[in-house]
């Protein structure tokens, strides 16, 4: 009896993961989502990266990432999400969420991944407004705010 309760719980738990676990590509500035696109990509340089809707083909997402002017001091860098159509911006020193050194494209793949957990973007590449609203709230530093230049 006890044995066929935790099998159970096993089996769902796999399940569980299964379900969260999706395959995030980027792949000829396409973002593909289990083989769909659901948004355009473009890489503006080895720290920039647009998203780009299917619908209108509007941007929706400038990822930036700052080196805070100090190249050879690591421990102040983070990096910028604009949601352009949302009007919100949120800086994080969070690299850990998205890092993937001398690969871009994975780190903008996990980034994806991040905002599809957060349910920040939908399936389709759609923003939610109120979930970007909940993931500023989570996330901003605003750090520009706090930095003396």
């Amino acid at each position: 009896m006890a044995v066929n309760k935790i099998l159970a719980f096993l089996l769902l738990m796999i399940s569980c993961n299964l379900y969260f676990c999706q395959d995030v590509t980027i792949k000829d500035d396409k973002v593909l989502l289990d083989g769909k696109q659901i948004l355009k990509a473009e890489k503006i340089n080895v720290t920039q990266y647009s998203f780009f809707s299917m619908k209108n083909d509007e941007e929706v997402l400038l990822y930036r990432y700052m080196d805070n002017e100090t190249p050879s001091y690591v421990s102040d860098d983070y990096f910028i999400l604009n949601f352009l159509t949302e009007k919100v911006k949120i800086e994080s020193t969070d690299i850990g969420k998205i890092a993937n050194f001398m690969n871009s494209k994975k780190g903008m793949e996990k980034l994806v991944k991040w905002l599809l957990k957060e349910r920040v973007i939908n399936h389709d590449g759609e923003l939610n407004a109120d979930r970007v609203a909940i993931f500023k709230d989570k996330y901003n530093e605003n750090i520009t705010e706090r930095t003396l230049r």
